[in-house]
């Protein structure tokens, strides 16, 4: 742990003495976040009690970049407060990587990145860093990028192993991926921009019967992002659909459709509605070998389909799939506040097992922001869910508790240290 102290303090001494030419940042992150669960990402049980605790990101931020290279370090620390002692064991405290990769710029248009980083495309639907995460979303891969006027390609590839070895390629960490490439092109006009999405996604498939059959086992998304680039009027929409093989070897024919309009009325007002059908699998399961159910993979799913992360955050793969109906409003409050309402009403995509309702219930959710100042922000929200008995179906709990969700958020970061260009 010593030596990697040792090296971080080396790496910023040399960006220090870097020539004027060149271009130096450096950030800080503190992030504490209050939370008071009581049915947040399923229904609450009975005779149990609500979760209170504080979570925090620290992180440290550095740039550097000239003519023909960049370089970005994000090292974070992420912690529940009390979750290590006071006088904790020296080989237990440690700091991770969020981001680490350098940058070969061959000219202004072209640029290949290699090494770990945040992956945002789009309203993040598919691929997204899950800011909201204190961890948040990173990927170990090669990134290729051509940008020419209001044309934009990226070219991304990543192969994963779980560590060194002289044999075999078999995967066994969690949640991660095997194998990915994915095409992305951007175009920008005066009114309309429109992006299109081809992602190739492997999954590491562990026969634990026929050591044999371990493979790596692909499906495909494709799909375009449209949005309007108008002030008072706008709105955008998603179109995918997805195909080739679960890693359960299932056969993949899976959808998603969304819309969202958008009208704002002065600076201070704006109102939103929206709807987002996610297909999925009749009973919840696939069937005869087809799995209808859309996985939205690598995206920020929070800041969709509500907040209290009831779908798709970590859960609700392969079900019944998701209708999203939503209302909402953003309410400015002079220059530095700003309130944030939705609503949204939930049902199924396709049939609930013993039910014939697909009605899942409505969430509320309300969030304020107040920027303090340049380099702090505060925020507090709250989200109340009323359930439907198709949510309790779904969720496995018939018990009839009252769910919500209360927290807050003090962002904190300054710039430490910048040079100039020369």
């Amino acid at each position: 742990m010593k030596m990697k102290n040792y090296g971080l303090g080396l790496f910023f001494m040399l960006l220090l003495w870097s020539p004027a030419i060149a271009q130096l940042t450096i950030e800080a992150e503190v992030r504490p976040r209050f939370e008071y669960r009581h049915g947040f990402g399923t229904l609450f049980p009975d005779n149990a009690d609500a979760s209170a605790f504080i979570s925090q990101r620290t992180r440290l931020y550095s740039s550097f970049s000239k003519d023909y290279l960049k370089l970005y370090l994000s090292i974070q620390d992420i912690r529940v407060w009390g979750d290590v002692p006071q006088l904790n064991r020296a080989d237990r405290n440690g700091l991770g990587l969020f981001q680490a990769w350098g940058a070969v710029v061959f000219s202004p248009s072209v640029t290949l990145k290699l090494g770990r980083q945040a992956l945002d495309l789009d309203d993040q639907r598919i691929f997204g860093s899950v800011a909201w995460a204190q961890q948040a979303r990173s990927h170990d891969m090669a990134l290729f990028t051509y940008h020419k006027n209001d044309s934009k390609l990226l070219a991304g590839a990543a192969f994963n192993q779980d560590g060194e070895s002289n044999l075999g390629n078999v995967l066994t960490t969690e949640n991660t991926y095997k194998s990915l490439q994915f095409l992305w092109f951007h175009q920008d006009w005066s009114a309309l921009s429109a992006s299109f999405l081809f992602l190739n996604n492997g999954l590491q498939f562990i026969d634990d019967l026929i050591p044999d059959n371990n493979e790596t086992r692909f499906s495909q998304t494709i799909g375009a992002h449209l949005k309007s680039n108008k002030q008072l009027f706008s709105w955008w929409t998603n179109v995918y659909y997805q195909f080739g093989k679960d890693v359960d070897d299932n056969d993949i024919s899976a959808y998603l459709l969304a819309l969202e309009a958008s009208y704002k009325s002065g600076p201070n007002w704006s109102l939103i509605l929206g709807g987002e059908l996610i297909s999925g699998n009749d009973n919840g399961l696939p069937d005869n070998g087809e799995n209808k159910a859309f996985n939205p993979f690598y995206g920020t799913n929070h800041k969709f389909n509500g907040l209290m992360d009831y779908f798709f955050v970590g859960n609700h793969a392969n079900n019944v799939g998701l209708l999203d109906v939503y209302l909402g409003s953003v309410i400015g409050l002079g220059e530095k506040a700003s309130i944030y309402a939705r609503v949204h009403n939930f049902s199924a995509a396709a049939d609930l097992q013993n039910s014939d309702s697909k009605q899942l219930g409505v969430e509320a959710d309300f969030v304020l922001n107040y920027n303090f100042k340049k380099d702090i922000n505060i925020q507090a929200g709250y989200s109340h869910l009323f359930a439907s008995d198709g949510m309790e179906v779904l969720k496995n709990n018939f018990d009839g508790n009252v769910n919500y969700w209360g927290w807050a958020m003090v962002t904190i970061k300054p710039t430490l240290f910048q040079t100039k260009t020369d």
